[in-house]
């Protein structure tokens, strides 16, 4: 067995064992990259690491550091509670808004999950209340974490700008992050206006609010019991609503220990902090300083965050905890494979293999499937990882648009996420209430069984076969 086809079935094992169990694919990748090396090819170690993406490491964890500090000292629920007084009472402007909060999460930093997470719990509460259709909610907070997840400073930018940097290619950070983000757009345009979103015109949150008083007083929407504490409870926080009232509008019961004191993040709808001014300021200079002047994301993100945790040392305890190693060990991992691939000339036989089809557009299409499959069941950063090392040496040749191929590949490697194996689909499914569980799993299973068929055909169609004619 050659060692280029030893490295395809080890990076094959990998997706199938990390799918099948839950064992972190970077791991897999540390040890493959090692054993592969080692036994198969004769690196040393020092030749391994040298494929570790210490810049990349940096990037990682200087973000998602500044991603906790914000999350810490209130920031991040104060841009949420900022952005939904936008709504300013129409209804059919709340599934936009929680699109583009999630949207601003990931671009400015945030892993997807973890900006699913905040927004999903939120925008499935607004939902309830005021009767819109929990499908569209949840995959507009999906396809919005998904649309601002490829600028510069974001997880998946940063990935894809390393790997294509490293080929030479010349791709334009702001043409991948915006062709995504354009492209989510479109989709969310689609879903809006097939899930009743147009039925949304003209009405007032004031309605809903007045018909859920009406019921409290009747005596229809009366409730008891814990479940009702909780399902009250989500709704009253996703409207921002004040503390000591529910959903409904009537006096919710104190709590056991006195009356509540302000927390880290301070009251909701309190004054704004000296803190949460800096965070949004930092966040601001690390925009400005990675983007206008080509500072080092991870450098600036890390110095950012340092000056945080100076202003404030409350905010910053616990934060490295929060940083998502599991992410760091996976991208790390998998690069380091790469780099592995790299040296057994993996890389340079799969380029002469597609070369030798005479059918780069083919080639194309083929990877964006193959993203997109995996990515419903694993990790998207992780076939990003994969699949664009593999694109690279085609697109050296010059015969189809590099630029149109690597933004084809990441949008069909991240809007699979909608499916309810992955984390951002659990998500939405877990945060659900007032619908039919398995009825609303299905929904999200059909969905995302469209998405995964048609998507990654329509992003070859409009963003790769023009860049050929």
């Amino acid at each position: 067995m050659t060692p280029q086809l030893l490295t395809i079935l080890a990076l094959l094992a990998m997706f199938v064992i990390a799918t099948v169990l839950p064992i972190n694919i970077g791991a897999l990748a540390f040890v493959g990259a090692f054993l592969v090396g080692v036994l198969a090819l004769g690196m040393d170690t020092d030749a391994i690491l040298g494929g570790f993406p210490a810049d990349l490491f940096l990037t990682l964890v200087g973000v998602t550091y500044l991603f906790a500090i914000a999350k810490n000292n209130g920031t991040i629920d104060l841009l949420v509670r900022a952005a939904t007084r936008l709504v300013g009472g129409r209804v059919v402007a709340i599934p936009w808004i929680m699109f583009g909060i999630s949207a601003l999460l990931t671009g400015v930093g945030a892993l997807s999950p973890a900006a699913v997470a905040i927004v999903a719990p939120i925008a499935l509460g607004f939902a309830v209340k005021y009767r819109i259709n929990p499908l569209l909610m949840g995959m507009m907070v999906i396809h919005g974490a998904q649309g601002g997840g490829f600028s510069p400073v974001s997880v998946y930018g940063a990935t894809v700008n390393g790997i294509v940097a490293d080929s030479g290619l010349a791709v334009s950070p702001l043409t991948l992050f915006l062709g995504n983000l354009v492209f989510n757009l479109c989709i969310a345009l689609v879903l809006f206006v097939s899930l009743g979103g147009n039925r949304l015109v003209g009405a007032r949150a004031q309605e809903f609010e007045a018909a859920g008083h009406a019921a409290a007083r009747t005596g229809a929407a009366a409730v008891s019991g814990s479940g009702a504490d909780a399902v009250g409870g989500s709704v009253a926080v996703a409207t921002g609503g004040p503390s000591g009232t529910s959903a409904a509008g009537a006096p919710a019961d104190p709590p056991e220990d006195g009356p509540a004191e302000a927390s880290a993040d301070g009251p909701a709808g309190g004054p704004v902090r000296f803190d949460q001014l800096a965070t949004i300021a930092g966040i601001v200079v690390l925009g400005v300083l990675a983007l206008g002047f080509g500072l080092d994301v991870g450098f600036v993100a890390l110095s950012v965050t340092v000056v945080l945790a100076l202003i404030s040392p409350k905010a910053q305890k616990n934060a490295l905890s929060q940083i998502s190693w599991p992410t760091v060990l996976l991208i790390t991992g998998m690069l380091t494979f790469v780099g592995v691939m790299e040296s057994a000339g993996t890389i340079d036989y799969v380029g002469d293999a597609a070369a030798s089809l005479g059918a780069p557009l083919l080639v194309a299409l083929v990877l964006c499937y193959i993203g997109a499959v995996v990515s419903a069941f694993a990790s998207s950063t992780a076939i990003l990882g994969a699949t664009i090392p593999l694109a690279i040496p085609f697109l050296m040749m010059g015969e189809i648009s590099a630029t149109g191929v690597i933004v084809a590949l990441a949008v069909s490697s991240t809007i699979v996420d909608v499916s309810p194996f992955s984390t951002n689909g659990a998500l939405v499914l877990a945060n659900a209430s007032g619908v039919d569980p398995d009825k609303f799993y299905r929904q999200i299973l059909v969905y995302s069984a469209i998405v995964v068929l048609v998507g990654p055909m329509i992003a070859w169609g409009v963003l790769v076969v023009p860049g050929l004619l």
